[in-house]
């Protein structure tokens, strides 16, 4: 790929992600005086929650879109009035050490590549949903939760007209007062956890009760609505053809995870399914980097190794926000601060602001609603151990649950065995969709989660095309032998 070195782009601090953590990152390092470069692959900041609308809608009334807009309003104003170079719309492909550079970025924006370097680098790069795959989970119209918040808060589009949202943790209420304040219809809400398990939740989220209101009134609007929220139940299977899922079967399960006995099965008719088993970080581009991790026994899930101020083990790149370990958007606001402050302190001491006692105590209450969320998202082994054997793990490769009960069987031990005897992984979303369920389909075959490594991170980390790297070449202008003579 050739980029004029005169097209790149160096700045003191560079910050990968526009969410909550990253936004709050660049403005804190910027405000110390060091040049910043923000890049996110959104054409707004903001991320997952603060999500933006469209350049083109127009807002008549913008506290009627909820304080997570106009939290996210006011962030983006105070992007736009500070210092901080924000490139959106830029698709970061590869990160990478550089020892005159420090750090290098290349990304796609608009059909072309650019290339930004800096000495230190923030990833604020959120999450990614974890979803278990079940019996007729490929189907067109089944979507992530995470999905539909994107569907809802950005298009203002339904999922369907008639939705089951299932799975576990705080995104059920807030998807099913979504669609419900949208105008669909959800058939029913499909819970992994109990009341009792939502009630032990709720006593570590008792400091943040502005947020415990705003779930309160996402359950009066579902309750209003006459939707039937199914505690401690998991969908079995869904119904469907190429154009989509018509109809899905729930069960009632134990604290497990594994279907009750005594039946209970109830079976709804639908055009949409919205399903989602937790988030865990993005750590594609820490494992490209070679940033050790460590397993998170409460999410159970791989995270980042990081001091309080969000250093990782590699000199100049720090990680903050749900991609440090998954404690929500107040938190991650928070922990973006920290960790400009400590890049900061690190490239020029003494020019940053001091991390108080008071900074401190706002990301800790914060961190303690995320951690008391994240323990509703729990992986259930019995939701993995009645998946059918040709329930597909990785839809990239197209391989089953049972291409790789039989590759564990016949002796695979670790991921590179895995891939390389079944292809699983392989695809272009790099398992970013499968990693969750084959190392928990690991477990089941007698190898700790915690020792099952996760897949190497490799370039591209997102999906570029070729023509973006190589340049659409002049077909004219290429040279042609002559054409040999007739005989």
């Amino acid at each position: 790929m050739a980029i004029d070195p005169a097209d790149l782009q160096v700045s003191d601090v560079l910050v990968v992600g526009a969410g909550p953590a990253g936004a709050a990152a660049a403005l804190a390092a910027s405000s110390a005086g060091l040049s910043v470069t923000l890049l996110d692959e959104a054409r707004q900041a903001g991320g997952q929650v603060y999500r933006a609308l469209p350049a083109a809608f127009v807002v008549d009334d913008p506290k009627a879109l909820g304080p997570e807009f106009l939290a996210g309003e006011a962030l983006r104003s105070s992007l736009r009035a500070s210092a901080v170079d924000c490139r959106f719309g830029r698709r970061v492909w590869l990160l990478r050490r550089d020892n005159d550079l420090g750090f290098v970025a290349d990304a796609v924006a608009d059909g072309r590549s650019e290339r930004y370097a800096a000495r230190a680098l923030i990833l604020c790069t959120g999450t990614t949903e974890r979803s278990l795959p079940f019996a007729g989970s490929a189907q067109p119209g089944i979507i992530g939760l995470a999905a539909a918040t994107i569907l809802l808060k950005s298009q203002r589009i339904l999922p369907g007209r008639r939705t089951v949202v299932a799975g576990a943790g705080p995104l059920l209420a807030a998807v099913a007062a979504g669609i419900v304040k949208g105008g669909g219809e959800v058939a029913a809400v499909v819970d992994l956890n109990s009341r009792l398990d939502w009630a032990k939740a709720g006593l570590g989220m008792l400091g943040r009760p502005d947020l415990l209101l705003r779930g309160a009134g996402w359950m009066r609007r579902i309750q209003a609505a006459g939707v039937p929220w199914l505690w401690r139940h998991t969908i079995t299977a869904a119904e469907g053809d190429e154009t989509g899922v018509t109809a899905v079967t729930v069960a009632p399960i134990d604290a497990a995870g594994h279907c009750t006995a005594g039946g209970g099965e109830r079976r709804f008719e639908v055009d949409a399914v919205t399903v989602g088993h937790g988030l865990v970080p993005a750590t594609e581009f820490l494992r490209a980097l070679g940033a050790r991790l460590e397993w998170n026994h409460g999410n159970d899930c791989w995270q980042p190794v990081k001091d309080t101020f969000g250093r990782t083990s590699i000199a100049g790149l720090y990680v903050a926000g749900d991609g440090a370990g998954v404690a929500g958007a107040a938190a991650a606001e928070v922990g973006g601060e920290i960790a400009a402050l400590a890049a900061v302190d690190d490239l020029k001491p003494g020019a940053g602001r001091q991390i108080t006692p008071a900074l401190r105590r706002r990301q800790n209450a914060a961190a303690r609603f995320g951690r008391a969320s994240i323990g509703l998202t729990r992986v259930r082994s019995g939701l993995v151990a009645v998946m059918p054997a040709r329930t597909i793990v990785c839809r990239c490769e197209d391989v089953s649950r049972g291409t790789l009960d039989e590759a564990f069987g016949e002796g695979a031990r670790n991921i590179g065995q895995i891939k390389a005897w079944t292809r699983c992984g392989m695809g272009p979303c790099q398992g970013r969709m499968c990693g969750e369920t084959l190392s928990a389909l690991a477990s089941l075959h007698g190898i700790a989660r915690e020792t099952f490594e996760p897949m190497v991170g490799r370039a591209p980390a997102r999906p570029v095309e070729i023509g973006c790297l190589t340049g659409v070449p002049d077909y004219e202008s290429i040279p042609l032998p002559p054409s040999l003579p007739s005989s």
